[in-house]
């Protein structure tokens, strides 16, 4: 528990100063989801307080974010400012590689429509 000097702040707040998310109105979605953990107890209202020490485990597109509040911060400024306000302890992700791009042959997809002229043709269309 928290003592009345330690200085606290709503999580979505945090959340947005820290640009984990673009607004706070979806920092607030994540944490009424019941998909936040601060400490590990999950988080059902935004307007939970975090405190400097906390660790919040949520994720963020394909990755789990493991983050400790390092600050609270008093507003959303730059991402520079906003990097300093918690340390990453997040387990590294495995790099999904993506296949490179094919180069088709032409002619390879769809018909061109020299191609499509010609099999009307053998087809017995007219066209």
């Amino acid at each position: 528990m928290t003592d009345s000097l330690t200085p606290r702040t709503r999580v979505d707040k945090w959340l947005w100063h820290a640009r984990f998310f673009k607004s706070r109105t979806l920092a607030a979605k994540l944490a009424g989801s019941g998909k936040l953990r601060v400490n590990r107890e999950i988080v059902r209202k935004p307007g939970a307080t975090v405190t400097p020490g906390d660790v919040l485990t949520f994720a963020k597109g394909r990755d789990i974010r493991v983050i400790e509040i390092v600050a609270l911060g008093e507003r959303r400024g730059p991402a520079s400012e906003a990097q300093t306000l918690y340390r990453d302890l997040s387990p590294l992700q495995p790099k999904i590689k993506t296949p490179p791009a094919v180069d088709q042959p032409r002619g390879a997809g769809r018909p061109t429509k020299e191609q499509r002229r010609t099999i009307d043709r053998l087809r017995g269309r007219s066209g």
